[in-house]
Order: structure tokens, then sequence, then C-alpha cells
């Protein structure tokens, strides 16, 4: 499948890689269809782009590389929304944000995706331990030229 996007022009993408979220994302509920993009081998981290605006995309990442601990619990009505019949074939991710030198992960409301169909949703935890703002690993500071 081919994708315009601004950051990367036009691009083939896989179409495995491609994810329907029937709700949309949270504030974003019109963009029901995107593509998942690994910009580097091997990266943690990948763009999560809209199909239907070329502007429109997140970085995510799989949360159990920088939390380890974390889980998400889906409810009888996820699972039947996203054709589950098992967690075997859930893939969650989370949405990353910039603030300051820190990347953070959005640990409240993250994206289940089944694998095997390309459906996701976007969750809303009750959980207090998690937060949208979940530190996942801080930015090296760039070093000040020292002047004489």
């Amino acid at each position: 499948m081919i994708v315009e996007t601004s950051r990367f022009g036009q691009i083939e993408v896989d179409d495995r890689m491609a994810i329907r979220f029937p709700k949309g994302i949270l504030g974003f509920p019109k963009f029901t269809q995107y593509v998942l993009i690994q910009p580097l081998q091997d990266s943690y981290f990948y763009w999560l782009h809209a199909t239907e605006d070329p502007s429109l995309a997140f970085i995510v990442t799989d949360p159990s590389h920088f939390v380890p601990t974390y889980r998400v619990s889906l409810g009888v009505e996820q699972m039947q929304a996203l054709a589950l019949t098992s967690l075997e074939k859930v893939q969650v991710l989370v949405i990353v944000n910039k603030r300051d030198h820190v990347l953070t992960g959005n640990l409240q409301g993250p994206l289940a995706i089944n694998v095997a169909t390309g459906s996701g949703t976007q969750l809303v935890l009750s959980d207090r331990r998690y937060t949208t703002r979940v530190p996942l690993i801080e930015l090296r500071r760039p070093v000040e030229a020292l002047t004489a």
C-alpha cells in the first residue's frame, strides 16, 4: 500500500501494517485508518500514521520495553469489539510524547490491537497507578559550547 505522509513523503507500507480503529483515537474520531511505520530496524518506536491525513501521526511504543510490570486487562466487551478469543493475538502500544528532555508514555490510554485482524481500540484505564505522562526514557541534553 502507498501512503502519503508529511514526514517521509510517499512511502510503501506492507498491508499487514494497516490498523483500523473503528472509533478513532481519542481527540481524532474521524480518522480510523492507520499504518504502523518502523523508521529504523530494531527500533522501539514506531509511527502510527493516519492514511486519511498525511499530517496526522503519533509516535508509539510497546510499553513493556520501559515498564515491565505494566499490564492491561481487557473486558468481555473489549475482547468482542476486537474479535479476540484470547490475549495471545493482542498487541498493546502507547502513544509517546516529549516533555522537556523526557519521553513519556500514555499508560492510561493504551492502544489494543488484534494483530490477526488489524482492528484496534484505545482503552481508558481507571487504574490510578498509570497516568498519561509516565516517564519512559530521558533524552541526552545537548552539550552547550563553552566560550573563553
